[in-house]
């Protein structure tokens, strides 16, 4: 179905749901590729750089590792996907991402670990469904 889907991870979200999703709309789609894009944000890199004394190289490793058990079950599908990361501020980051790219979908998971009743979506998700002028699917 799409060949190029855009991932936005956010480390403080759930993504369990996510690669049975990923399956279906990749599914009888010969080429297709998940970009997984994740934005460290420049408090993160300053708090990071100034306590523990990392470098982006340092912090981008950390992420693929603690990225590791989703990435596992992407390739147990056959699922092929390349992993970006950005320094900035999120949605800015993530609009020049979309605007930059022929995406045809962009997943976006929605399961935060503290649920709000006052807003249905994360203040990221809610901002970029509405800005954005490719499809979102926002997994919960």
């Amino acid at each position: 179905m799409y060949k190029k889907i855009l991932l936005p991870y956010d480390f403080g979200n759930s993504f369990d749901n996510v690669p049975d999703q990923l399956t279906k709309l990749t599914e009888d789609t010969e080429g297709a590729m998940i970009t997984i894009f994740n934005v460290i944000t420049e408090q993160e890199m300053s708090g990071d750089v100034k306590f523990n004394g990392k470098r982006f190289n340092e912090i981008q490793a950390d992420k693929v590792n603690e990225l590791k058990p989703f990435t596992d079950e992407l390739e147990k599908r056959n699922l092929d996907y390349e992993v970006r990361f950005e320094t900035g501020r999120v949605i800015n980051k993530l609009m020049k991402e979309i605007e930059n790219n022929d995406y045809e979908i962009i997943v976006m998971s929605n399961k935060r670990s503290k649920m709000d009743i006052k807003h249905v979506l994360g203040h990221v998700t809610h901002k970029i469904a509405k800005r954005v002028n490719t499809p979102v699917m926002i997994i919960k």
